[in-house]
């Protein structure tokens, strides 16, 4: 019978010429999109103008008042066009806010003698066109002479007084506790937020809408979603119907055939090579990197819910910038290793021989400990001023999630383009060039390269925080929604194949579909974070219409490797692995959740737009860390210790393995719950009463006691890291040979 036309396409050889094709098409539309950036972004003025002819600040105020911001890490406290943390105010809507509130006053004390409190409806009516006049009328933002009116130029002025007191001096209702950032320092950050303000408050040339796309929603003067978002969102919604109906089927009715041929015997591991065995001293470090990742964030809960008051330590000597920064930074570092290590451990056994100079091993190790020391050290001595002259360099970046100085930039991806290298000499040595070996091979060239994405330039900070941002989520997203997921999916269906879950063929399949989907929602995906820094309306559409399929693929193909092991089981037949194979199935299972169900409930533009730098965005964020990566790193720890048990003949106790799994993946599935609700709450006074308010403190203490029963999922998972790094400890170092 010839194959239909599906049947050809869906074939592994049709499947394999799909990507090739749809990664082609997307990476090709990137780049044009990516060289027509300069003219699309918000420009900054050569100077900043009052009608008198008074200077308020130029071009070179605000370049280094944005690399003040960042060498203090403000976008780990605060944000900036809603990027950065939540507990801070969001600087630039702040300042516009603020800017409005100070004309209505200004222009009501002008026409009627009154300050805007006292205003009747009708006259406060004829303020607003006023205000609204101000802030969209003139030549707006440009190149060249941004001239403000003079109730403007007022407006800077309070507004520079405003943060200078507050950066200088602190505010321990708003655990920021100062004392770090000099007057002259603040008054040029002064000049960075305004110009972010700017973006947010005046038209781009030609249309009816702000650089931003009209974000934030601001009522004192008329700015408010538009149109043409809710439509993206129904397309978005409409497509994500269609998609996953479509995907279903194909995965079901023409991937994952019964007739694909017998399952490959599990993998047996009698013997270490000497560079796998070499490997044993990361595991430790990837499980204490856990552990005090979550340590952190226990600290950060307490601090965002009582931040007037210490916890346990000064804030002063923890301030929850630096913290923060740190948080995340762990996460980033034992994320890495934990893939570095698996892909080594699997390397030879694909290859089958070992590394030629297995000491590479130790060499890489070391360097991930200067990069990861040094950086972390950097992190902390830069946001508290002890390296004013080298932060840069050696401090903090203070580019949210990417906050390591240069140096340690370039070292980090000198170790990464070392360990594919070792990756590659091996693996390419396979008998069988099977698409798995090569997924997992060229994956890891992606990873190791596209983080020089966020390097660019090389040598200095970039001037446009717009720019900057662009290629900060080059990084973010395409690392993790793109190069991570391609390796992730490579590991998954090779290991599902190794331990005789699933069939070569099946896995191959899906596999190569979901190298599609993700090729197709995740390269230009990355637009749904550019809707409102200050990139065009197109963004809206492109970053609105792909969405959240990548998940699905690897979730059927785990359910598949889950019911045959649940056979093997149920035969009573011993499967050596359960344990790194409980993690990957609890890999997809929170990938699906955290970066596609929780990634839905944000992703659509009418949402995003009021939920936009809200708690909204905290549950999609740690779900989807550790679903989509965090457990496949700890999968991989755990298959390194059983690959060392096995070969040693050492004892296995899986109990507490358990025990730490459920306490983090329940906490985890839990901590969702508070966070969406104080999200939800946040968007809707956004809508209701200006996005300004969402980010005052008291819109948050009024949902205090929700804040605080995040002390059960919080507990559960520092509970569960402490089990999980223990046992990690006991199994790779302290496990007594088996009883002859």
């Amino acid at each position: 019978m010839t194959p239909s036309l599906l049947d050809r396409l869906l074939s592994r050889k049709g499947l394999y010429a799909a990507f090739w094709v749809v990664a082609i098409i997307m990476v090709t539309i990137l780049i044009v999109f990516t060289a027509n950036l300069q003219k699309e972004v918000p420009p900054i003025a050569e100077k900043v103008v009052s009608e008198s002819g008074a200077t308020l600040y130029t071009y070179d105020d605000v370049v280094n008042g944005k690399g003040n911001f960042q060498q203090f890490d403000l976008m780990d406290y605060g944000s900036m066009l809603g990027m950065g943390a939540y507990l801070g105010p969001d600087f630039s809507t702040e300042f516009f806010h603020r800017r409005a509130v100070f004309l209505y006053d200004y222009y009501g004390q002008q026409e009627f003698g009154k300050d805007h409190a006292e205003l009747s409806a009708e006259q406060e009516g004829w303020i607003k066109e006023r205000v609204k006049a101000d802030f969209y009328s003139g030549e707006g933002l440009n190149e060249g002479t941004v001239t403000y009116t003079e109730g403007s130029a007022a407006a800077y002025e309070s507004n520079k007084a405003w943060l200078v007191d507050f950066l200088v001096n602190g505010n321990k209702e708003q655990a920021w506790p100062g004392g770090v950032i000099r007057t002259e320092e603040a008054e040029l950050i002064a000049a960075f937020v305004d110009w972010s303000q700017m973006v947010a408050g005046t038209k781009r040339p030609g249309t009816d809408r702000s650089w931003s796309n009209n974000w934030p929603p601001e009522p004192l003067v008329d700015q408010d979603i538009m149109w043409s978002s809710h439509y993206y969102s129904l397309m978005e919604l409409l497509a994500l119907w269609v998609g996953t109906i479509l995907v279903l089927f194909i995965a079901y009715e023409k991937l994952l055939k019964k007739d694909d041929g017998v399952l490959e015997s599990p993998l047996v591991i009698t013997k270490l090579f000497p560079s796998q065995e070499k490997l044993l001293k990361y595991v430790p470090i990837v499980g204490l990197f856990f552990l005090l990742q979550m340590i952190i964030g226990g600290y950060l809960a307490h601090i965002y819910t009582d931040p007037a008051n210490n916890f346990i330590v000064d804030q002063s000597i923890m301030p929850f910038n630096v913290m923060r920064a740190l948080h995340v930074n762990l996460a980033i570092l034992w994320v890495a290793i934990g893939w570095l290590v698996g892909g080594l451990l699997i390397a030879p056994l694909v290859g089958e021989e070992d590394l030629k100079f297995p000491w590479l091993v130790d060499v890489l190790w070391a360097a991930l400990l200067i990069v990861g020391g040094g950086g972390l050290v950097g992190i902390y001595m830069g946001a508290t001023g002890q390296m004013r002259d080298v932060w840069f360099w050696f401090g903090n970046e203070g580019r949210e999630l990417l906050n390591l100085g240069r140096v340690w930039d370039i070292g980090l991806v000198i170790g990464l383009v070392m360990w594919f290298l070792m990756v590659f000499s091996v693996i390419r040595k396979a008998k069988t060039n099977n698409v798995l070996v090569g997924t997992i091979i060229w994956s890891a060239f992606g990873i190791a390269t596209l983080y020089i994405a966020g390097m660019m330039p090389l040598h200095k900070i970039e001037p446009n925080f717009t720019v900057d941002d662009y290629y900060r989520w080059w990084v973010v997203h395409l690392w993790v929604e793109l190069t991570f997921e391609l390796f992730a999916a490579g590991v998954l269906a090779f290991l599902t194949v190794a331990l005789g879950l699933v069939s070569r063929k099946s896995a191959e399949r899906i596999m190569l579909f979901e190298l599609g989907l993700i090729m197709l929602s995740g390269t230009l995906g990355v637009g749904h974070h550019y809707w409102w820094q200050g990139l065009d309306e197109y963004w809206i559409a492109v970053g609105g219409v792909f969405s959240a399929l990548e998940p699905l693929p690897l979730v059927l193909l785990m359910i598949e490797a889950f019911k045959q092991q649940k056979h093997i089981k149920d035969e009573g037949r011993s499967f050596p692995f359960a344990v790194p194979f409980m993690f990957l199935a609890g890999s997809a299972f929170l990938n699906w959740f955290g970066a596609g169900f929780l990634g839905m409930v944000i992703n659509t533009p009418t949402i995003n737009y009021y939920s936009h730098g809200t708690y909204l965005i905290m549950p999609h964020a740690h779900v989807a860390l550790l679903g989509a990566f965090g457990y496949i790193s700890l999968a991989f720890m755990y298959l390194v210790a059983r690959s060392n048990a096995m070969a040693k003949g050492l004892e296995w106790d899986e109990k507490l393995s358990r025990i730490g799994f459920w306490l983090v993946t329940i906490g985890v599935i839990i901590y969702s719950i508070p966070t969406l609700i104080i999200g939800f709450e946040q968007a809707k006074i956004a809508h209701e009463v200006g996005y300004w308010a969402t980010r005052q403190r008291e819109a948050l203490d009024a949902m205090k006691p929700v804040m605080w029963s995040r002390l059960l999922p919080d507990g559960m998972m520092i509970l569960g890291a402490l089990v999980i790094f223990l046992d990690l400890l006991k199994k790779t170092f302290f496990s007594k040979k088996l009883a002859s």
